[in-house]
């Protein structure tokens, strides 16, 4: 009796190809992804997000380690950000991108770094008092140029102004709040009275619809944080 095992198991049921058969593809083509210009420009601003939220957690981390100069920290955040926000203000980008949240969700990202940069719509070095740092004498802040001085205050009364003149709309406010943080940083890196409200109303403005307005209730509370860090501002002086 032969008792050689076979060198495969049979199978119930052998495959035959059928030559008379062609390939329906050219596997020596390139896949389209997109079929119209319109579908590529949709599909590179897509992917271009993903890269900026990507940068924008490794960037967050390694400021948090010290790994990266403030300054140059600060020039990659603040170009990532205006390239985050010019890309989805484009419609039909908006339309596919929905949201922060829903994206990420779609492309299983977990990057809480970028999504607080992303929600504050600053970097870090521009909402956050430098800690540490010794407190200065008010005379300290005497010796800073006249001309940055003159600017915060002069911020802080456009934006009011806007304020006053009924203008409520993230894209008209958001702007004109950001001049104010930055010019004020400019003139001291001292923590005054209520200048955590106008961190605090930046990030909100920032988390709108760039024509979504605030509500009447909304706008005078925003009126009143405002006066109230602009006299904490000036105390400082």
């Amino acid at each position: 009796m032969n008792t050689r095992q076979a060198a495969y198991a049979p199978t119930p049921h052998s495959y035959v190809p059928d030559t008379t058969l062609s390939a329906t593809i050219n596997l020596d083509e390139e896949v389209k992804l997109a079929e119209t210009r319109a579908e590529r420009d949709l599909q590179d601003s897509l992917a271009e997000i993903f890269s900026i939220i990507v940068t924008l957690d490794e960037l967050e981390r390694a400021f948090l380690k010290d790994a990266i100069p403030e300054a140059e920290y600060t020039e990659i955040c603040e170009r990532s950000l205006k390239q985050y926000k010019s890309i989805t203000s484009d419609e039909a980008v908006a339309k596919a991108f929905v949201g922060l949240e829903e994206f990420k969700a779609e492309w299983d990202l977990e990057v809480p770094r970028a999504t607080e940069r992303l929600k504050a719509g600053m970097p870090s070095t521009a909402l956050v008092v430098p800690t540490g740092s010794a407190p200065q004498p008010a005379a300290a802040t005497s010796n800073k140029s006249g001309a940055l001085i003159l600017e915060a205050t002069q911020d802080f009364i456009t934006f009011l102004d806007a304020l006053r003149l009924g203008l409520l709309a993230k894209d008209q406010l958001h702007p004109l709040l950001t001049d104010v943080i930055q010019s004020v940083n400019k003139v001291t890196d001292r923590d005054f009275e209520n200048r955590g409200k106008i961190v605090q109303w930046l990030i909100t403005l920032n988390q709108m619809k760039a024509t979504e307005e605030l509500s009447e209730h909304q706008a005078r509370e925003l009126e009143l944080d405002i006066n109230s860090a602009y006299l904490g501002f000036k105390n400082t002086l």
